[in-house]
């Protein structure tokens, strides 16, 4: 049976995207250029880098649904609509890599059919769409956006691990080029999400996805410099947190940690990459609380030291138990995880490290193996420092916090008194 949806790029974005389409009876193709993937998916399996909340058991139920993944660009000129996930991160001079995406495009562009409809979901700069995407399609099909063919954005909002909100119940953002553009891919969304909510165009759309994703690095930098300023004259910031959100209005509780992970990179459209140009200043606040974040691993050795030399101890030779190296609790996604800064940083101070996580069966960090603990009680017993990274539901950190000699608690999970917090 011929498909309805190509979703490009079948990684954290594409995968949850495909499996809802295939749920709702939308016969759908997932394209990726990684044969390895492709593969897998094929054989009914995971993928090592899929998205979270995936299992090889609900791979095999779409394959047997009708899904299929293929790294042939022919069937891309097959569907009605086409999705590009491609993964976009920050390179080294801070700007996004968006190298997948025109890729993504070029491929495209090959196979394009007149009245397809093409939606971009990869985090984006305003105006990608209309000043790269649409000419990249144009050029490479012959057709014209908005008029042979619809164009629009839509931003993902994937929550990896939520147990309340997922692709269906969470409202869906779409800006079209035209007004037609809008409609083909709300009629398509309203497949598959139970609400549409119309931007005034691509750009709007676009700017959305930069709003929702600084917000959250903004304040979580509130967070981190809150915790190191309560550290400093001696108030449990904790407490302080749980009393802030009691109030019903104009407060929204965001806790610090030991760094800021994920694929929602802060985005600061100084950084035009595709357009070799820059707006001439940055978004001050933005850069400020990358700043901030970044610090936050620097900030968690310190602790770890100073801890450690209070009960007499050198952080060089000190067995340290480090919990969680995923960057969010309950999934195994590392990306952009600060446990590896960490984890480096205590190696070059000579400290011998070992790690738990039941979400990450191996970890390797300056590409050395870490030493897995298989026994999590016996090894914070054992171990001089237990430092809590990530608070996954599997901890029991009353439990941990009477076993452990000393344990760092960076995410404020463990009860009052029951650890040494952040």
């Amino acid at each position: 049976m011929p498909a309805d949806l190509a979703v490009i790029g079948l990684g954290h974005l594409g995968l949850p995207l495909a499996q809802a389409a295939t749920a709702a009876s939308i016969p759908t193709v997932g394209y990726d250029t990684d044969a390895r993937i492709v593969a897998e998916l094929r054989a009914g399996r995971l993928p090592p880098e899929g998205a979270d909340g995936f299992t090889a058991g609900l791979i095999r139920r779409m394959v047997s649904a009708g899904f299929r993944a293929t790294t042939e660009d022919a069937e891309l000129g097959r569907v009605r609509t086409a999705v590009i996930c491609a993964p976009t991160r920050l390179g080294e001079d801070r700007a996004l890599d968006l190298g997948a995406v025109v890729a993504a495009a070029r491929a495209l562009a090959a196979r394009l059919r007149p009245h397809t409809t093409v939606i971009l979901e990869s985090a984006v700069y305003p105006g990608t769409t209309e000043d790269l995407l649409r000419p990249l399609l144009e050029s490479g099909s012959g057709l014209r956006a908005g008029q042979d063919f619809h164009l629009a954005y839509s931003p993902s909002r994937l929550d990896p691990g939520n147990r309340h909100h997922g692709l269906a119940n969470t409202p869906k953002v779409i800006g079209g080029l035209t007004p037609a553009c809008t409609e083909a891919a709300a009629a398509f969304y309203g497949r598959i999400c139970e609400k549409v909510v119309r931007a005034r165009g691509p750009r709007e759309a676009e700017a959305v996805k930069v709003l929702e994703t600084n917000y959250r690095h903004v304040n979580i930098a509130l967070a981190n410099e809150m915790a190191v300023f309560c550290h400093d004259i001696g108030v449990d910031l904790w407490d302080v947190l749980r009393c802030a959100e009691t109030k019903p209005f104009g407060f929204q509780a965001f806790r610090p940690g030991p760094g800021v992970g994920g694929h929602g990179v802060p985005i600061d459209p100084n950084y035009l990459s595709y357009k070799g140009r820059s707006l001439g200043y940055p978004l001050r606040m933005v850069e400020l609380a990358q700043e901030v974040n970044g610090r936050m691993p620097r900030y968690v050795i310190q602790r770890c030291a100073t801890l450690l030399n209070e009960h007499g101890k050198s952080a060089r030779g000190a067995r340290i138990l480090l919990l969680g190296v995923s960057y969010k609790a309950d999934i195994g996604d590392q990306e952009g995880s600060p446990a590896r800064e960490i984890a480096s940083r205590l190696i070059e101070m000579g400290a011998l490290l070992s790690y738990h996580d039941p979400y990450a069966a191996q970890w390797r960090v300056m590409g050395q193996p870490v030493p897995r603990a298989d026994c999590l009680y016996e090894a914070a017993a054992a171990a001089d420092l237990t430092v809590l990274l990530q608070h996954h539901r599997t901890y029991d950190l009353q439990g941990l916090a009477v076993k452990a000699q000393l344990l760092l608690d960076t995410r404020g999970a463990s009860p009052t008194g029951a650890a040494h917090r952040l």
